[in-house]
């Protein structure tokens, strides 16, 4: 149904079953009829699923997707094949034909490469980070003669091994040669008259240029387009999700509704959005329902049904839900510790699934103080097999939201236990006058940082029409010229950049260099909340003596105090007072400038 039950599906087939290669074929990471591109690594990962269809598997292969990827028509097999250059070492291609190529295929130029879609030219050294790889490629030439091919982790930009041979996939689907430019030019005439040759794609794709948001005019730069269902096999078998059908309708409604806005805003003037109809880029319903009745269709349903020739029962179910004990007020902990003892004392294997490896050593930690002993570890659905053979609960990571039992065992999940996961929302919202002091204070050529793009640099106000209006907006500008505009009434996506500029490199729009440093700052800090909550859990569970104090002896001592106390020490006084009281272990810091009291 979408890309996050996608990848989710892909976790837990390859946990599952790893003797099983499993592909995934995204949809585009952005709106129909949108002026933004696909992402890199979005364009790169349907390339590179597209051009592994076409070869024959080695052992068993699953394809999983979604049904906005497969209401979209994309490249034609032949295409996809056409479309990639085989490398390996002793070959010789010129400096300028390997530029060219690599324009063609959608790569965009940088000075360093750290994202997919990207290469950079070092002397006789090429930088690509091709489709399909989850790592650089670095090609070292000697004159026009391939010497060596390297792999390199973006990030260290070292190199961490080499390669035979490696066969370089495009970047786009949007594939930029002398064919497709004279084909989008005439279709482009064509459908939307003379009048259209002076718009700013028009003249990019005519003078070779890439532009964003090009993709959504693809049917004009091929030949033909086909469907996902044309890369398949005949003897392929396909399971489609029970609510598939409802969100097809759901998307098809939704592309219709993108398609008529654009029309009814679209101008004669240079520049206006020209849609393309709708049928050239995505399947109708009629389309889907005439591919689907090629195959033979498996339907997964959660819903119990009544076995029959037609369907099968394979005889799950949901897992315990603690949600009683946690509405009680109960431990919940210690009401799992003692569900999963019970499922292994009957002969069934009994699992617990976590989120992560920092939430299973919490969770293993907890569930053993609570109603010892402590869940064995698994690290492979073999192995908690094998563990839970012996009467034992296993602990093992899963990214699951809700665990299912059968009758040979049973998985409950972290979410089972705790409820539904706390998410918050970003904050979206911070307090706009603070920026708007900073920004009076920011000089044109000054580093800012967005939320979502990363670093770009402040170029002043600009005044934009927008309707028939004007609006204010802060200009950035980004790395390889882009430009973005931020109305004034969100300035809370931005803050100012706060270490030293002399290095800086700016992030690129569209880029997931950004994303990958937050989100390696985002894991960092989670592993520390995780070893946070382990220490506060732990320490929730422990029990100390109860120390109260017997009111005449303290009061007698502390009338020995000469002075008044102040308030902050009174309330010291009184928080410490309580945690002896409280039957647990106290952890407590005192703090004060010298001579203020402590003591």
């Amino acid at each position: 149904r979408d890309d996050k039950r996608m990848e989710a599906m892909r976790a837990a087939l390859a946990f599952f079953a790893p003797e099983v290669t499993v592909l995934t074929f995204p949809a585009w990471d952005c709106l129909p009829y949108d002026r933004a591109s696909p992402a890199h690594s979005v364009s790169a990962q349907r390339l590179a699923t597209l051009h592994r269809l076409q070869a024959t598997p080695d052992g068993p292969q699953l394809l999983v997707t979604t049904i906005n990827a497969l209401l979209q028509r994309v490249l034609t097999p032949f295409r996809i094949r056409e479309s990639v250059r085989l490398f390996r070492p002793g070959m010789e291609i010129g400096r300028e034909s390997l530029i060219s190529l690599l324009r063609r295929q959608g790569y965009s130029r940088t000075d360093t490469v750290a994202d997919a879609g990207e290469y950079a030219v070092r002397g006789s050294i090429f930088d690509i980070f091709p489709s399909g790889l989850d790592r650089g490629l670095r090609l070292d030439f000697f004159g026009d003669e391939l010497e060596v091919l390297r792999l390199f982790d973006p990030n260290t930009q070292r190199s961490t091994g080499t390669l035979d041979e490696h066969l370089l996939l495009p970047a786009s689907e949007a594939l930029l040669d002398e064919e497709t430019v004279k084909r989008f030019r005439g279709r482009y005439r064509e459908l939307f008259g003379a009048n259209a040759t002076s718009d700013p794609l028009y003249q990019a794709v005519s003078d070779g240029r890439r532009l964003a948001g090009m993709e959504h005019w693809l049917p004009l730069f091929e030949e033909r387009l086909v469907s996902l269902f044309d890369h398949l096999s005949a003897e392929d078998a396909m399971l489609i999700d029970s609510a598939a059908l409802g969100a097809a309708d759901e998307r098809l409604s939704d592309i219709a509704d993108y398609f008529h806005t654009r029309s009814d805003t679209t101008g004669s003037s240079p520049g206006s959005y020209r849609p393309l109809d709708s049928g050239a880029l995505y399947l109708t319903r009629e389309e889907l329902d005439a591919q689907l009745g090629n195959w033979p269709i498996h339907r997964a349903d959660m819903f119990s049904q009544p076995e029959s020739a037609t369907v099968i029962d394979f005889g799950f179910a949901n897992s315990r839900d603690f949600a009683p004990e946690r509405a009680r007020g109960d431990n919940a902990y210690e009401a799992a510790a003692r569900h999963l003892h019970s499922v292994a004392r009957s002969g069934r294997k009994a699992l617990i699934a976590a989120y992560s490896t920092g939430s299973r050593a919490r969770i293993t930690s907890i569930l053993g103080e609570a109603a010892g002993p402590a869940p064995a570890l698994a690290e492979s659905w073999q192995e908690a097999l094998g563990l839970a053979a012996k009467g034992k609960p296993v602990a093992l990571v899963l990214p699951i939201e809700t665990g299912f039992a059968n009758a040979e065992l049973e998985i409950v999940t972290e979410q089972d236990i705790l409820g539904d996961r706390l998410v918050r929302r970003k904050k979206r919202r911070k307090d706009a006058d603070a920026f708007l002091a900073e920004l009076s204070a920011l000089t044109p050529g000054d580093l800012v940082v967005h939320t979502d793009h990363g670093i770009g640099r402040y170029e002043g106000l600009q005044s934009i029409p927008v309707g028939n209006s004007p609006h204010d907006c802060v200009m950035l500008e980004y790395a390889g010229g882009d430009k973005l505009y931020i109305p004034v009434e969100n300035l809370e996506v931005l803050s100012r950049y706060g270490s030293g500029e002399e290095s800086v490199a700016l992030d690129r729009l569209g880029g997931e260099a950004w994303q990958k440093r937050r989100s390696r700052l985002k894991e960092r800090i989670r592993e520390i909340a995780h070893e946070l909550l382990k220490t506060a859990a732990a320490r929730a569970l422990r029990k100390a003596p109860v120390l109260a104090t017997e009111e005449s002896a303290y009061h007698q001592f502390a009338d020995r105090f000469p002075w008044e106390e102040t308030d902050d020490q009174e309330r010291a006084i009184e928080d410490v007072l309580a945690d002896l009281a409280d039957g647990k272990p106290m952890d407590r810091l005192v703090c004060g400038d010298v001579g203020f009291g402590k003591t």
